[in-house]
């Protein structure tokens, strides 16, 4: 995250994370709050080393929730399949559907409400995406799969761990299919992947994702929602992608001599 990314964050937060001060003690000022916070997120500290992140969590979501994770629109949802089919190739399709298990100690007298095929504990995240997050679901118990999305006009795309619904498109399963079915399964993983990637920058740049979180399950919530938001507000919109990469935020020291003498001008 660069410094005006950061400062234009801290701004929208200040005054939810301000706290007013007692003659008890002096609060935690908002940027010091967001600055351990965001810490947290990216390294996967100790939840036990650092101040509570329940809040400041919440505070992230509800802050950036409307303008980066929105509730979808029709209109949303009709430059989603343009996107699409301009980008993969892939017709009437309103985004591509994965989901990640976010890994938990496991909570007092849960049985195995939270327990796994994989043999641990964990919260389901569920995802729509396209370059972006979509919708998101969290807080699943670790035994569930796919959510009913009910009837819908257009499709989505997932893969094998999905069910097979009519809104729901996977691959042909086997392995010697005929000419038309692996060209199918060609263009679905094609678009699919896609959210893979969406995960993949999550995962790489929240690396709290990639230990077990020692909190109860409902601030687990609240991190995964936090990290989704700030996840799509550090990333440009489709649109922005060529001012990104000539932006401070988004070059690299070589690409100005790689463009003008390399394979650029082949």
């Amino acid at each position: 995250m660069s410094v005006s990314e950061f400062k234009n964050l801290l701004q929208q937060l200040a005054p939810s994370l301000t706290k007013e001060q007692t003659h008890y003690r002096k609060p935690i000022d908002p940027e010091q709050r967001l600055a351990v916070c965001l810490c947290f997120l990216s390294t996967g500290d100790s939840y036990r080393t650092i101040v509570s992140m329940s809040e400041t969590c919440d505070a992230l979501w509800h802050c950036l929730r409307d303008e980066h994770l929105p509730v979808p629109t029709e209109e949303m949802w009709r430059n989603t399949a343009r996107r699409f089919h301009e980008r993969w190739n892939f017709p009437n399709c309103l985004g591509a559907m994965d989901g990640k298990h976010i890994f938990i100690q496991a909570p007092a007298n849960s049985g195995s409400l939270y327990f796994n095929y994989k043999g641990t504990f964990s919260v389901v995240l569920l995802a729509l995406a396209d370059y972006r997050f979509l919708v998101v679901d969290v807080g699943s118990y670790g035994s569930n799969s796919a959510p009913e999305l009910g009837k819908v006009n257009h499709v989505i795309v997932a893969d094998e761990a999905f069910p097979l619904e009519p809104y729901l498109l996977r691959p042909y399963p086997g392995h010697r299919l005929p000419t038309d079915k692996r060209i199918f399964n060609y263009h679905l993983s094609r678009a699919w992947h896609i959210s893979e990637n969406v995960f993949g920058i999550l995962s790489q740049r929240f690396r709290v994702f990639q230990r077990i979180l020692q909190v109860q399950p409902s601030v687990v919530d609240k991190v995964v929602k936090a990290a989704c938001a700030s996840c799509n507000y550090l990333r440009p919109n489709g649109n922005d992608q060529n001012h990104y990469f000539n932006s401070p935020a988004g070059e690299v020291a070589w690409q100005y001599d790689h463009v003008n003498h390399g394979l650029g001008n082949r």
